[in-house]
């Protein structure tokens, strides 16, 4: 398995991307993506709304959203606005003030 890590490493820094080593003490924390779907469900947004919202299904918002609940340590939406970190909000586009 070690080897296809380091492998995908490889690729991923020739893209240009930058590759964290996951270590033991690495913290889970939240990708862009769950603490978008995250932050749409704290509004109220059913799994279809934010799949529709995202043109994603809504499997794949379930996933996310149940990989937020683990790494957040929490098993409920009505926990999720109380344990997310407060970020500014991301979830609409920044307009530009004119």
């Amino acid at each position: 398995m070690e080897a296809f890590a380091e492998r995908a490493r490889v690729e991923l820094r020739a893209t240009g991307a930058h590759v964290l080593k996951r270590t033991g003490a690495t913290p889970d924390v939240l990708t862009a993506q769950e603490a978008l779907i995250a932050r749409l469900a704290t509004k109220g947004a059913s799994n279809a709304q934010i799949a529709g919202q995202l043109y994603i299904s809504p499997a794949t918002v379930a996933y996310h959203l149940s990989k937020v609940f683990a790494k957040l340590s929490i098993n409920s939406r009505s926990q999720l606005a109380a344990a997310l970190p407060t970020q500014p909000d991301t979830t609409q586009p920044a307009t530009p003030r004119g």
